[in-house]
């Protein structure tokens, strides 16, 4: 099982990267007027967003087998899952902006973008908090 925890670890690391650094490009997309850096910040957006795709699923799929392994224990558990779920309609709507974006039917400012950027670091320090000092 230390095996999986070790995967499971790194792969929700590596998808925590993508979800870190895709608002960022969205930020200067949104401030980028030169229609060759749109193409080229679109184009990293969208391969940045495939990249992200299996890191999330072998992430989630590692994590059901460590909850399936260890039993369903501790209150702590039900809070983290909801921000796991948030987290997974945070990276759909990541995709419906790479879709917005593409069509040039953007409405938000890149104000707005980095705001959304810290979303993601709210929920990984709520659910570090909640798998290590499992506080109920």
């Amino acid at each position: 099982m230390l095996w999986i925890k070790a995967f499971h670890i790194i792969f929700v690391t590596s998808w925590f990267a993508g979800l870190f650094y895709l608002p960022r490009i969205f930020v200067n997309h949104a401030m980028e007027t030169n229609s060759e850096a749109i193409q080229r910040l679109s184009m990293m957006e969208q391969k940045l967003y495939r990249f992200m795709l299996p890191l999330a699923v072998l992430a989630l799929a590692l994590g059901l087998w460590l909850w399936i392994g260890y039993g369903i224990t501790g209150k702590w558990m039900h809070p983290k899952l909801t921000l796991v779920a948030g987290l997974i309609v945070y990276h759909a709507y990541c995709g419906k902006i790479i879709r917005n974006f593409k069509a040039g039917a953007n409405k938000r400012s890149h104000l707005w973008f980095r705001w959304f950027n810290e979303l993601p670091v709210l929920a990984l320090t709520a659910i570090v908090i909640l798998v290590v000092v499992k506080p109920f």
